[in-house]
């Protein structure tokens, strides 16, 4: 039974796909319409068959997709290859029974994916700020089974204590560091260094980071770098660039600089490696 209207509430499976449903995500999956331009269209057309979220399975992971407020989550429903090149760069760096870092993990779109690689045997840290997008996250780690994993309700910041972030528009994954005047709309979230949160967490070594804070990158990354010892570095890293011209500094020539080399980059994200 779901309590006063609140999908949470509800076990997986619940919000199953309809038949119509069903029927325009697999559409989607086997066309061109999967792309980023006819994903709100799609969606609109989803809440009208029934409002609410859908259950579904994404690179073999468990999800409760919000698709209508939220891109990340549009995008992994429409599109069985969404974040693909990502994914498999990841996977192909981290070893079954390895660790890694998931920096804004979101819905868990990488973090429970890269749980299921690394198996019961590894290590899955997911840090997620937002309150609402955390629950999310631990629905959806619940609903996959995932016991390896270990959810950082927090921003992972240059120091210790809090922050501010707010969300743009109606897009819930966008939500970022305020780093000047305050909104209406901003909430104030704990704010942890990388490196105690890996302390915390019992980790001695990383074999794949990724990290995508929008725009905040380099205030998490510059300092744990100077801090941390080379034996906490990720081998791998994904980083997200598109806000690189809001960085203070530019964390992935600092990388470069230590020992790191770019492997690829995408539209979105650039690949490092450290041999």
């Amino acid at each position: 039974m779901i309590r006063d209207n609140d999908p949470s509430s509800a076990p997986f499976g619940a919000f199953a796909p309809n038949a119509a449903q069903a029927a325009i995500i697999r559409l989607a999956h086997r066309s061109r319409l999967k792309r980023g331009a006819f994903r709100p269209m799609l969606s609109r057309l989803l809440n009208l068959l029934r409002a609410g979220p859908v259950d579904v399975a994404y690179q073999g992971a468990s999800f409760r997709f919000y698709h209508q407020a939220s891109a990340t989550e549009r995008g992994a429903l429409f599109n069985p290859d969404y974040n693909l090149e990502e994914l498999d760069f990841l996977r192909a760096n981290v070893p079954t029974g390895g660790v890694f870092v998931d920096i804004g993990a979101n819905v868990g779109t990488y973090a429970l994916v890269l749980a299921r690689h690394v198996g019961a045997s590894g290590k899955v840290i997911a840090v997620e700020p937002h309150p609402v997008t955390f629950a999310r996250l631990k629905f959806n780690n619940n609903a996959s089974g995932c016991t390896q994993t270990r959810l950082v309700a927090a921003a992972a910041g240059p120091v210790d204590g809090e922050l501010m972030i707010e969300t743009d528009g109606d897009n819930l994954g966008a939500s970022h560091i305020i780093t000047g005047a305050a909104t209406a709309q901003a909430i104030k979230v704990p704010s942890l260094r990388l490196q105690r949160i890996l302390d915390e967490a019992g980790v001695r070594n990383v074999d794949a980071l990724k990290i995508d804070v929008e725009g905040f990158e380099d205030r998490v990354l510059t300092g744990f770098f100077q801090e941390a010892p080379p034996s906490l570095w990720p081998r791998a890293v994904v980083i997200e660039h598109l806000s690189r011209d809001e960085w203070q500094q530019d964390c992935i020539a600092d990388m470069m600089a230590r020992g790191y080399r770019e492997a690829k980059k995408t539209r979105s994200n650039s690949f490092l490696l450290r041999d």
